[in-house]
């Protein structure tokens, strides 16, 4: 016999009582939801709905009051409501149901209810299984509990997009804040973190309005578990993880992290069988492959499970090291995506091609792209015999129009993509391009960044910094360096140039573009990135939103002005689709 926990009994119970009463229809308006109200108490971080794809979506709530919880769905093709019941036996742990069984291209509206009778109410749109229809998307990357409310996100909502990137960072577990002191270790310590995040401030945060009125997709990048972690190396040669047999992905510092980001989240929690690989093996599969119709396919990848360890940084300034070191990413038995999920990223990618879909964009935590020694070893530039191949298959098979969206740097750099399948071997084009975008609120951004590690290493003078400081935050579409973004773009260019990599931006591209509104480096800003596919010509408009960066400290001392900063449009470029062969 079958054996129903109470739980589960309870659930069923309920579920039957519901289905022999008449419940109204949800009266939402016929626009996102985006209510300005905060949720009431019982529902302190809203709902939410995420991992949708043609057929079902997971929907989130979590509430503070134990006992039955519904979530009642409706939609045009729906007769009669959805009813989805769960039980909430623990007010620490939120709790997910998955509406299945839905129509593809269709917004569903979803009501939900406590035991003490609060509601919160929200929606989603599953994607459309063909046609060329238009789409529009954000996403974004890397922010800290104790930077809340986030103003660089605030206008994410009424943008009423069809989902969301989550591009990870999506807390900051291995920084104190007040939820956390140091590292958190604990599936307690964990879920603090990430409530930390939604839960309002001074009645502030749009982080709820946003779930509520766009459906998320996620991944992780390191900090959600502890900086420049590699969990597909061993434990003991991590000193931070105290497991001394195993993998990182097994210790209890990991598994709570993964479990804290399913809790807070609106993921499926899926998981690789036996693939052969020990590193992946059972292990949870943040991988998504999703398509919009012939608009798009969208391809997130884990950046970060399954690596191995980087490569140690070399001094810039020996020059035998540093071509040590780059010959060293050319290691053909080192991984960053791992055996499954490279497999399962190239079957997806020519299944996309194939579909004769206008776009592709591949998810990656970290940059594709080269932009020099700054950090090259946690980059895909650190696994560059891995990069090779993935971008070699993609150049190999023709696959065009592949858009590769990172984030983790603080800062948008958008450059074309070229390999090499060895460090003395000419680049080669792929026709691919990167953007990586964020952050919402990390302090400081890059431009801050480049200028102080450069001074640390040598590779910024005293002359240059002074010249960065005196110069005004004002992006334009020039190359003249008379703001700070083109003294940026200018430091990493100039490395770039120097190892025979192609300098930012897509001017010579070779790509039919069009920079409308700022730059292609644009490293001075907190914010977020759309995507825009056009129905009637499928071009893509790609436009950063942005504020002014602010620390800690600012947000503290002036928390009123820092909430006044509004996102505006900080750089917009429109790329129109190439022929596939």
């Amino acid at each position: 016999m079958r054996h129903v926990s109470p739980i589960h009994a309870f659930a069923l119970c309920l579920s039957m009582l519901l289905s022999a009463c008449t419940i109204p229809p949800i009266t939402l308006p016929a626009t996102p939801v985006i209510s300005v109200q905060p949720p009431p108490p019982t529902f302190p971080y809203g709902v939410a709905a995420g991992d949708v794809d043609q057929h079902s979506a997971v929907l989130w709530a979590h509430s503070t009051v134990t006992g039955p919880i519904t979530f009642t769905v409706e939609g045009p093709d729906l007769a009669t409501p959805r009813l989805l019941t769960a039980a909430v036996v623990d007010a620490a742990t939120p709790i997910t149901a998955t509406a299945t069984d839905l129509t593809p291209g269709t917004t569903y509206r979803y009501d939900v209810e406590n035991a003490a009778g609060d509601h919160l109410r929200g929606q989603f749109r599953t994607p459309a299984a063909e046609g060329r229809n238009g789409l529009r998307f954000g996403a974004s990357g890397d922010w800290r509990g104790d930077m809340a409310p986030y103003p660089a996100i605030a206008n994410v909502a009424e943008r009423h997009l069809d989902f969301f990137i989550l591009m990870g960072d999506n807390l900051y577990a291995d920084v104190s804040s007040a939820a956390v002191d140091g590292q958190a270790r604990t599936l307690d310590d964990f879920r603090r973190k990430y409530a930390e995040v939604y839960a309002a401030m001074d009645g502030e945060n749009p982080w709820p309005m946003l779930r509520a009125s766009t459906p998320l997709y996620a991944t992780i990048d390191d900090h959600e578990v502890l900086n420049d972690f590699a969990g597909g190396a061993e434990a003991a040669r991590d000193g931070r993880f105290p497991e001394e047999t195993g993998l990182i992905n097994d210790t209890a510092t990991y598994e709570n992290a993964l479990q804290a980001m399913h809790d807070y989240l609106p993921l499926a929690a899926e998981f690789y069988g036996n693939v052969g690989d020990p590193r992946i093996d059972g292990e949870r599969k943040l991988y998504r492959y999703r398509t919009f119709g012939q608009d798009a396919a969208l391809l997130i990848t884990d950046s970060r499970s399954f690596r191995d360890l980087p490569l140690a940084r070399p001094d810039r300034n020996d020059a035998d090291a540093v071509a040590r070191f780059r010959q060293a990413t050319f290691r053909e038995d080192r991984t960053m995506l791992g055996s499954a999920q490279l497999a399962d990223l190239k079957r997806d990618l020519l299944d996309a091609h194939q579909r004769g879909v206008s776009w592709i964009f591949v998810v990656v935590s970290v940059p594709v792209q080269n932009r020099g020694l700054i950090s090259t070893q946690d980059r895909f530039e650190g696994f560059a015999a891995e990069r090779a191949d993935l971008l070699g298959f993609i150049a190999g098979q023709g696959i065009c129009n592949v858009v590769f969206i990172a984030a983790d740097i603080h800062g948008t750099l958008v450059n074309d993509i070229h390999y090499r399948t060895a460090q003395d071997a000419p680049d080669q084009p792929t026709g691919a391009f990167e953007i990586t975008v964020g952050p919402a609120a990390y302090y400081p951004a890059l431009g801050e960044v480049v200028r102080v590690h450069g001074l640390d290493t040598g590779y910024v003078t005293e002359e240059e910094s002074t010249l960065y400081s005196s110069l005004p935050v004002a992006a334009d579409t020039d190359d003249v360096v008379d703001d700070r973004d083109d003294w940026v773009k200018a430091k990493i260019n100039e490395e770039l140039i120097a190892t025979g990599y192609n300098p930012l931006g897509l001017a010579d591209s070779g790509l039919d573009v069009a920079l409308i509104e700022g730059d292609y480096v644009l490293v001075e800003y907190f914010g977020w990135s759309e995507f825009e596919i056009d129905a009637a010509q499928q071009s893509l408009t790609v436009t950063t939103y942005g504020i002014a960066p602010y620390g800690t400290q600012t947000l503290a001392q002036d928390r009123a002005s820092v909430l006044a900063r509004t996102p505006e449009i900080v750089g917009q470029f429109v790329v129109q689709p190439a022929a596939c062969r």
